[in-house]
């Protein structure tokens, strides 16, 4: 990897780290959530944000595992 990339790639890395700071800092307002009769604790909704990002990362890509393995047999 050359400099160039790895500094662009550190830049990026440390401003998309900076963006996920401010908005914490600024969502720091409680809110509950409600789903069939179950609700959570008075939490931020920074962090309710920030889980519902992480999970669509980690599902998002299993799907895509799943799904390609599927396609692969059907071909074969």
């Amino acid at each position: 990897m050359s400099r160039l990339a790895r500094f662009a790639s550190i830049v990026s890395v440390l401003f998309f780290a900076l963006v996920v700071v401010f908005f914490v800092l600024e969502n720091q307002q409680g809110a509950t959530l409600s789903f069939l009769g179950w609700s959570t604790v008075e939490l931020p909704v920074s962090v309710f944000t920030l889980l519902a990002l992480l999970v669509g990362m980690i599902v998002g890509p299993a799907l895509g595992v799943v799904l390609g393995r599927k396609r692969i047999r059907q071909k074969a």
